[in-house]
């Protein structure tokens, strides 16, 4: 009977617990959702509507306009493919470059691995500043090229610690066979580590292409003259900061009411800030899912040895 009376009240100990937790939850969760939930709802509202305000959830005038006036643009399109090119390009050689390294500084028998390994870390916490950094850029003959956006970035330390510390995590008795086989250091990397560190190359490729994708001050510091190499996040940034700057609406409101006489006072500041984001932002959101498996399984792997 004690044993039973102690069984139930565990039971019902855990199940007051269960319900603090999903309640805690689905509030962490309505908190987390609920700005992007109202940016999407104003950005299909319609944009005289939305200055009234309390707009939450849903759109109390629902349109299209905010959208047909963003995909309108041709730059919006232009520096769309540029931030894709830049997120992909990047992404892969980042992920690439760093496994390489990661690979190499993982090996015991590598004489300079415990000094190249504090030189790489050093970085993290020192280095030239931004003037130098741009004079650097300068003399690398990368102002006014796409490959500004790629080679600075190559390798993360942060990203290389995470492959590292995998790869250390990897049993020695398979790569000892691959030797034994005749693999020699790219067999080995290419047969037989990559294989075995998708999970974290594929935690290494969200990081590296979130921060591809959001990134738009190096655009403002090396390419803001060449609006070819424009990107989406600099796009929005840009409009962002007129609307921050100007006085009340008058100034943006003149710049994107003048731009066609169809278009007037059908899209406001608010609107297309709204609109900006969700496009801009979507792209990351839709791909995170497929992904999320591996990052999870990266992370708790590659982050911990042992």
């Amino acid at each position: 009977m004690r044993k039973a009376k102690s069984r139930i009240k565990a039971s019902a100990g855990d199940r007051i617990f269960d319900y603090c937790n999903y309640t805690f939850m689905i509030l962490l969760i309505i908190v987390t959702l609920y700005p992007f939930i109202n940016i999407l709802a104003v950005s299909l509202n319609n944009a005289q509507d939305s200055i009234k305000g309390g707009i939450f959830l849903l759109p109390r005038v629902w349109t299209l306009d905010n959208y047909r006036y963003i995909f309108r643009e041709s730059t919006i399109f232009h520096a769309t493919l540029i931030s894709i090119l830049r997120t992909v390009i990047g992404t892969v050689t980042t992920v690439f470059c760093s496994a390489m390294v990661a690979y190499t500084l993982s090996r015991q028998d590598y004489v300079l691995r415990k000094f190249m390994t504090i030189a790489f870390v050093l970085t993290m916490y020192f280095n030239g500043g931004l003037i130098p950094n741009y004079l650097l850029i300068r003399d690398l003959h990368l102002l006014g090229s796409f490959w500004v956006y790629v080679w600075p970035g190559l390798i993360g330390v942060f990203n290389l610690i995470i492959i590292r510390s995998f790869i250390e995590n990897l049993p020695e008795s398979i790569l000892e066979s691959g030797r034994i086989d005749g693999a020699g250091d790219f067999r080995s990397f290419f047969h037989i580590v990559l294989p075995l560190t998708l999970p974290v190359l594929a935690t290494v490729a969200l990081f590296s292409g979130v921060y591809q994708w959001n990134s738009w001050f190096d655009v403002f510091l090396y390419n803001s003259s060449h609006i070819n190499l424009s990107t989406l996040q600099y796009e929005l940034q840009k409009i962002l900061q007129n609307s921050n700057t100007t006085s009340g609406t008058s100034s943006l409101d003149g710049m994107i009411n003048g731009a066609s006489g169809a278009q007037q006072n059908t899209v406001t500041p608010l609107s297309v800030r709204a609109t900006m984001t969700i496009v801009a932002s979507l792209p990351i959101i839709m791909v995170y899912p497929f992904l999320q498996k591996y990052f999870v399984k990266g992370m708790m792997v590659g982050g911990v040895k042992g």
